[in-house]
């Protein structure tokens, strides 16, 4: 299952080569929401592998970017006793147009639509 957040990108961390095979690396985006008038900071840390540990250097601290990523889970024992850890693994990094000609979320955009299928057009598809 795929979710994604938007947010401005706070912190990202060095790549930690966990096995000579497995690589990692964090990353940290700061999401801010009005909430019934409150202003509620959340920071949320993400992790990629692999090959997708580069995708943070394109990206500069202060940015704002929309993150999409699986939410995984781990369960082991140690010491007799259960532990769980969960990640929140990034596969997509994207940048954030803000622009205040930007239509809201409620409104359509009719320039980015395609255009009409003329009614001569015989095409099967």
């Amino acid at each position: 299952m795929s979710y994604e957040i938007t947010g401005k990108l706070i912190a990202r961390f060095d790549i930690v080569q966990r096995t000579e095979t497995f690589k990692t690396r964090e990353f940290v985006i700061e999401k801010t929401e009005d909430i019934n008038g409150r202003t509620i900071t959340n920071y949320a840390k993400f992790q990629c592998v692999q090959d997708k540990t580069a995708m943070v250097d394109r990206f500069n601290i202060g940015d704002e970017v929309k993150v999409q990523f699986n939410i995984k889970g781990t369960k082991w024992m140690k010491d007799g006793k259960e532990n769980y850890i969960t990640n929140l693994d990034a596969w997509r990094m994207e940048t954030v147009k803000i622009s205040q000609d930007a239509p809201s979320s409620d409104q359509v955009n009719y320039n980015d639509m395609p255009p009409a299928m003329d009614a001569s057009d015989d095409l099967p598809f």
